[in-house]
This record gives structure tokens, C-alpha cells and sequence, in this order.
């Protein structure tokens, strides 16, 4: 159990981000555990014969039997908008006399040892934080640059802003329920429970944030609230994104309705239905296999409508629909269900 102890500064000062490293880093439980993240098999079986390149053996040593892995592989985000480049320095930039010991941290109590691929940073810590860098490096952008990151990104940036909506429209303790079932918060302490999950040494400790602040993290490999094996620093925790499921499919809404469609066209009617969840431009572009050009062209006018609403992310813009064009959607009647397949049409690019 975590109990974290939150002031009213902590609570106002409640921040959201994402981390490119952190989902490097618990990615890579999907090479050694991934009956538990089904969702993701499709695209990572497509990356299998790059991911056949690289030093697999250090990289599945680096995630224990419990699916725990060393805390200086999911540093604690430090901006709004990941760049795995600066967070990768970082990472180089970790004490060396920290290494050893938070790899024993992660192993020791449930493997009882240290893998032996990783037994070298008893002795000369630097050598294998260089190498497990350089490895993180080619495995970035070897397998998850090129597909699974532009998808994850948009999916981890739409989270972050429903669940700043949710926090500011129905408060902290409605936000905390819907994080997580191993949450609990009583107005003062927010607690995370690992009960009815048979965890060894689970962690336990608590933590007083201080005036530090709290920072969630929206996460593509959790099934639940989680943080640090041991406090260090300002308090964070991490948990599932919303949308998991959808990261593999190739999905679009339903085909409009006849009224919608004569009203604002195909394409702008296709868009509008599209927008039930806050997306950016380039998400759009790539599901409906079209430029971003022309989505934006297209956004344009259904904000110039009144139909869309914007809401920012660091550098990116988020577009989702207003209560007007909540109420147009509903002049969809095709009966199809939403999400269905990708038959082939596409948005028009005119």
C-alpha cells in the first residue's frame, strides 16, 4: 500500500503528462508478458523481426517475473510534451551509484538476484547504463517511432485532456475514483491497494507531497494505479489511458446518416462523427488515410460552425465536438455500430 498525503497546494497544484521513455520503459514488458497487454499483440508482432535485431537478452533482463522494472527507466516526467531525445540524456545522466541499487530494488525480492546480464552494474555501473541506453535508443526507433508511438501519443494526449476536464468540472475525488479501482481518497490521503492481486513485496511506504504537488501520468501498460518501488522525489502515479483497446484497430465511425450528410457533405459529416473523443489533426489524417491538409481544411469550417471545440496539450491541439455538434451527430441513423471496421472510403481530400 501508498499513501500519499496531499494539502489543498497539493491538490491545486495537480498537474497531468506523459512520458516517451516511461512507455519505452514499460513496453517492454510486452516481450515478456504479453498475454497481459492482448491489445497491443497486433503491432508489436509487426515490430518482432526489428525488435529480433537488437540485444534482446538486455532488454528482457531488464523486466522481472513480476513485470516490475528498475524506477531509473521510468523517470519522472518533467514537461507536458515528451521528447524521447531529452528524456534519453536524462537517463544517460543517472548516478551511477544508483543503478546497482535500484536494480536490486526491482529483483531481489522476488527473483531473489540480480539477472546475470544485469550483474555487471555491480562493478562498473556506468558501462551498463550506456548500454542499456544505447539499446533503448535503437529499440525506439526501430519498432515503436515508426507506428506505435504517433497512435499512443494521440491516445495518451486525448486522456490528458478528458481527465483535466473531469477534474475541473467534478473534482479530485470524482477524478481519483475513475483513475483507478486501487485508489482511495478521503479528502486528506490518497491511497493506493493492491488488494485481490497476489503481488509479492508489494510496495509500502508513504509519502507526504509537501507542497510538491501530485503528477498523474497516463500510461498504455498498466491495468491499474502504480508508482515508484520507493519514494523518491515529488509524488507521482501512473494508469491506464483510456482507449487501450482501440491502439491495434483500424477504426472509423459509422457512415453517416442521409440528413447529416446532405447538411454538411460527406466528408465534414464523416469528420464530425469522428470527433466524440478529443483527437488531433494528424491522428485524424492517419485513420482516414488522407493529409492533414485537408482534415484541417475540413476543421475549419465545422469550427467556424460552431460544431467543434479546441482544447491544447503542450504543442499539440486536441479537436472535439461542441454540444451543437453533439446534438448534429445525432442526426446520424445508420445503425451501424461506432468503430466499425475500415471499409475503404475515405475522406474526401477536395
Amino acid at each position: 500500500m501508498i499513501t500519499i498525503e496531499l494539502g489543498l497546494d497539493d491538490l491545486a497544484a495537480t498537474s497531468f503528462a506523459f512520458s516517451a521513455l516511461m512507455e519505452t520503459g514499460m513496453s517492454l514488458r510486452m516481450w515478456t508478458h504479453a498475454s497481459a497487454y492482448a491489445e497491443h499483440i497486433p503491432l508489436f508482432n509487426r515490430m518482432r523481426p526489428a525488435f529480433e535485431r537488437l540485444d534482446t537478452e538486455l532488454i528482457t533482463s531488464l523486466v522481472g517475473s513480476w513485470r516490475w522494472i528498475p524506477d531509473f527507466l521510468t523517470p519522472r516526467p518533467t514537461t507536458p510534451w515528451p521528447d524521447f531525445q531529452r528524456e534519453l540524456a536524462a537517463l544517460r545522466a543517472t548516478a551511477p551509484e544508483t543503478v546497482w541499487t535500484e536494480l536490486e530494488r526491482t529483483f531481489l525480492p522476488i527473483e531473489g538476484a540480480v539477472p546475470r546480464r544485469l550483474a555487471g552494474a555491480r562493478e562498473d555501473p556506468e558501462r551498463l547504463l550506456a548500454e542499456i541506453a544505447d539499446t533503448l535508443e535503437a529499440y525506439w526507433e526501430t519498432c515503436l517511432l515508426p507506428e506505435w508511438w504517433p497512435r499512443a501519443k494521440s491516445l495518451l494526449e486525448a486522456d490528458i485532456v478528458y481527465r483535466a476536464r473531469v477534474l475541473a468540472e467534478r473534482g479530485a475525488a470524482t477524478l481519483f475514483q475513475e483513475l483507478s479501482n486501487r485508489l482511495s481518497w478521503d479528502g486528506r490521503r490518497l491511497v493506493i491497494r493492491w488488494e485481490g492481486e497476489p503481488m509479492p513485496a508489494a510496495p509500502t511506504y508513504d509519502v507526504d507531497a509537501a507542497g510538491q504537488g501530485l503528477l498523474l501520468i497516463p500510461t498504455c501498460f498498466s491495468h491499474g494505479a502504480l508508482s515508484v518501488i520507493t519514494p523518491v522525489g515529488p509524488p507521482w502515479i501512473a494508469y491506464q489511458a483510456r482507449g487501450v483497446a482501440t491502439l491495434a484497430e483500424r477504426v472509423e465511425p459509422p457512415p453517416p446518416g442521409p440528413a447529416l450528410e446532405r447538411l454538411l457533405g460527406p466528408p465534414r459529416a464523416r469528420l464530425l462523427l469522428m470527433l466524440e473523443e478529443p483527437v488531433s489533426t494528424t491522428e485524424l489524417a492517419r485513420l482516414l488515410r488522407v493529409t492533414p491538409g485537408a482534415v484541417s481544411q475540413h476543421l475549419k469550417v465545422l469550427s467556424d460552425a460552431g460544431l467543434t471545440s479546441r482544447a491544447r496539450h503542450g504543442r499539440s491541439v486536441l479537436y472535439v465536438r461542441s454540444p451543437l455538434g453533439d446534438s448534429l451527430a445525432g442526426l446520424s441513423h445508420s445503425g451501424a455500430p461506432r468503430g466499425q471496421a475500415l471499409n475503404g472510403e475515405v475522406l474526401d481530400e477536395r
